[in-house]
């Protein structure tokens, strides 16, 4: 029976002094902040944070809404408390309606300003549970016409290889006893701030304040750059994955509970255009690469905004001209398909930061 390596709330490694765990006062599910939230953290610009997140697979009502059978079918004897409390509370969730995803926050940044740009960076990621799940469902996907095959949903399990943790193994199909391994690169596919409006907004479609981006290069000792829309910020994150291909074409990750250490940084507005330019969506940065985004529900124009996005970060950070920015992405530049399953698709492009002299 697979129960080891479980982390519960308040179990374990807890890196950082703030911790913040998914209990059902620190979390939305379907819904993102907007600026009528409270936050249910308050922290100084520079602080660490640890923070559990809870994978909405084995959660869903199509799923069952009952992890404990659901993983049990799989041999997981123990599940995580927070996921089975939040399966069996009557929090206020349409399916349908509101999005899958399970979010911890907001955390209010004490004197992020508007305009600011708000550095979360990723310090550690800890696996909460030694197995996840990768879902089809609904006639989504790359393939919507085409999977899943004869059922709404179809969930494949599993596990991190009791050899090799670095490492998940997957069957080949029921019944079949062959599997294949993957290495596991854990990271979160939702990190953002709050919009300005009253309203909530869907948890599946990312946008310029972060959200459900998909960005597997965003793992630890990864930046993520969103401008601030409301005062102090009002941080979240979300949708633990264990692993992640570009594209996520079956539409989910490798989804898994993780552990996540955040550290929360503001960049003052005059010295963000220094560094990005006017900064409008998404940025990240890990020791190799910049990395711009564009989004839009048509993928070229993703693409479009992504190559304007990073013809701009050349131009303010290293006063490139823009035509020669423009020949130099395409020498020198791999723009990725991050995910085209959230509706509104994503690119993101990997811009080497050793060539520049």
């Amino acid at each position: 029976m697979l129960n080891s390596g479980m982390l519960n709330p308040g179990e374990g490694p807890i890196r950082s002094a703030s911790y913040l765990p998914s209990t059902l006062d620190h979390l939305l599910w379907g819904r993102l902040p907007s600026r009528a939230d409270s936050a249910v953290l308050s922290i100084d610009a520079g602080s660490e944070v640890t923070i559990d997140t809870i994978s909405h697979e084995g959660i869903l009502e199509d799923q069952g809404r009952d992890p404990k059978a659901f993983f049990g079918a799989h041999g997981v004897e123990d599940v995580l408390e927070d996921a089975v409390a939040l399966a069996a509370s009557e929090y206020p969730r349409t399916m349908g309606v509101d999005g899958p995803h399970v979010v911890t926050g907001p955390i209010e940044i004490r004197g992020a300003q508007t305009g600011d740009v708000l550095a979360m960076t990723l310090v550690e990621a800890l696996p909460r549970v030694p197995y996840g799940v990768v879902s089809n469902r609904h006639g989504k996907g790359a393939l919507p016409q085409e999977y899943p095959q004869g059922t709404d949903v179809f969930s494949v399990f599993a596990a991190l290889d009791e050899n090799d943790p670095t490492r998940a193994r997957m069957s080949f199909g029921p019944g079949d006893t062959r599997s294949a391994s993957f290495p596991i690169a854990p990271f979160l596919g939702i990190m953002g701030v709050a919009v300005d409006s009253d309203e909530r907004p869907h948890s599946v479609p990312p946008g310029a304040h972060g959200g459900n981006i998909d960005i597997n290069l965003l793992t630890a000792g990864a930046t993520l750059y969103l401008p601030i829309q409301v005062p102090g910020a009002l941080a979240y994150i979300g949708d633990p994955h264990f692993a992640q291909g570009d594209g996520e074409v079956s539409l989910t990750a490798l989804e898994a509970s993780l552990r996540a250490t955040i550290r929360f940084d503001v960049v003052p507005r005059e010295e963000a255009l220094e560094a990005f330019g006017d900064l409008v969506g998404p940025i990240a940065e890990t020791s190799e690469y910049l990395i711009p985004t564009g989004l839009d529900k048509d993928l070229d124009l993703a693409v479009q905004n992504c190559v304007r996005a990073a013809i701009g970060l050349l131009e303010a950070r290293y006063g490139m001209d823009p035509r020669h920015a423009y020949a130099y992405l395409s020498a020198a530049t791999d723009f990725n398909i991050s995910q085209v399953v959230d509706v509104v698709k994503g690119v993101h492009a990997r811009i080497r930061k050793d060539g520049f002299a």
